[in-house]
């Protein structure tokens, strides 16, 4: 039996992981979103969805273990159809292994500078991104303590996406006609 192919995408906040999901998803490719799970767990919950609210929440959330969430997403995406799934928001390697006993997982990261990532991130928009530089910093602190330097160091590809959206597309598609001849 064939198992199904999963792309994970990691990267720090801001790096691209959500724009190239989107990108991906209007090419037909299911995409599932990690943060949405996390949001959306906390607004059945009741929270306002502030960036202190939403990381917290995310960080309690790990508690029950570093791959907690990758396990909710596990469940839901054993249910849905077959084909190839977009996996954005790895935080963690443990999230990552929690993926390998039910599909063929492809790692890839998205990198950009940190003045980069929090002028997206400020521009973006969403209730739980940061307003100021010290939220940012805070954001990258209690990301990093999750382990996402370790998933993006073990990344099997890297994308580098300083230079704004021209270049992930192409820089995405050259991966995958790598992974089809692997």
């Amino acid at each position: 039996m064939t198992r199904r192919r999963l792309i994970l995408l990691t990267g720090m906040a801001g790096s691209g992981k959500t724009t190239l999901s989107g990108i991906i998803h209007e090419s037909g490719i299911r995409v599932v979103t990690m943060g949405d799970v996390i949001r959306d767990l906390a607004k059945q919950q009741g929270m306002d969805p502030t960036p202190e609210n939403i990381g917290h929440f995310a960080e309690n959330i790990r508690k029950e273990g570093p791959d907690a969430v990758a396990r909710r997403c596990v469940e839901m995406l054993k249910r849905g159809p077959d084909g190839t799934i977009i996996v954005d928001g790895i935080r963690s390697l443990a999230e990552v292994e929690a993926f390998k006993d039910d599909f063929d997982i492809v790692l890839i990261a998205l990198w950009a500078s940190p003045l980069s990532r929090f002028k997206r991130l400020t521009r973006r928009g969403r209730s739980d991104d940061p307003k100021t530089w010290e939220e940012f910093k805070e954001r990258e602190r209690r990301e990093l303590g999750f382990g996402i330097g370790n998933a993006i160091a073990s990344s099997d590809y890297m994308i580098k996406n300083d230079d704004g959206i021209d270049n992930l597309k192409p820089a995405f598609d050259e991966i995958m006609r790598q992974i089809k001849n692997v």
